[in-house]
């Protein structure tokens, strides 16, 4: 028997967002929210190896059911550009140790996989039917440009690092596990960031563009 897992649907004008509440960063798009559910159970394989680097016993299945039990307008049009970004007032709920040390593990996995996805590719990634899209190191610079501004929102001050600057990235990424870590991963105003939230925007986005790096090689 499959056990509905818990999501939340962050709904737009145009597109729905379904986002796993016990897997941060299991999150997908749809043009309507059944598109979405259904997106997000097509990529429980692909999420599998995170869990797995990160010794969570994952549990999800490639015919797994969903239990949305909140639904939500997206903030400022996310939804509809892509971006999941609603905060939940549960997300402010008390954070245990518990959690915030598989959170951490969970998005230093992420990390991991997208270095040695980022290792396996070649640096020219296959266009779009319009000739769009990044190339591999353009990616790359993107998401440690991403991991920087998120880092605001969580109260983290970091440095702006220089492109490849292997240390500075390492340095970074380590100062956000802390901040996981810590206990006291709670946003300082509520236009900041809870624990919770943080997480699935910053793995979702980890893996976003590990997987576009994946289908998009030549």
């Amino acid at each position: 028997m499959v056990v509905a897992s818990p999501v939340y649907v962050e709904t737009g004008a145009k597109r729905a967002f379904a986002c796993s509440l016990a897997w941060p960063g299991l999150s997908r798009s749809g043009k309507t929210e059944q598109a979405a559910l259904d997106a997000l159970r097509s990529y429980v394989p692909r999420y599998a190896p995170l869990a797995a680097r990160a010794g969570a016993d994952f549990g999800l299945t490639a015919d797994q059911d969903w239990d949305v039990v909140e639904r939500v307008p997206t903030r400022s049009g996310g939804a509809d550009f892509g971006v999941p970004t609603a905060v939940l007032e549960a997300d402010w709920a008390p954070v245990t140790t518990e959690v915030a040390v598989r959170t951490a593990s969970l998005l230093g996995a992420s990390w991991q996989l997208f270095d040695e996805g980022v290792a396996r590719s070649p640096q020219s990634l296959r266009k779009g039917p319009r000739g769009g899209g990044r190339d591999r190191d353009a990616i790359v610079a993107h998401v440690v440009g991403g991991e920087q501004m998120y880092a605001n929102k969580l109260g983290v001050k970091l440095p702006v690092p220089a492109p490849g600057d292997a240390a500075i990235i390492a340095a970074n990424r380590e100062a956000l596990l802390s901040w996981c870590r810590s206990g006291q991963a709670v946003a300082t105003t509520r236009a900041g960031w809870p624990l919770r939230c943080a997480a699935r925007r910053l793995i979702w986005h980890v893996l976003d563009h590990l997987w576009e790096i994946e289908d998009r090689r030549q």
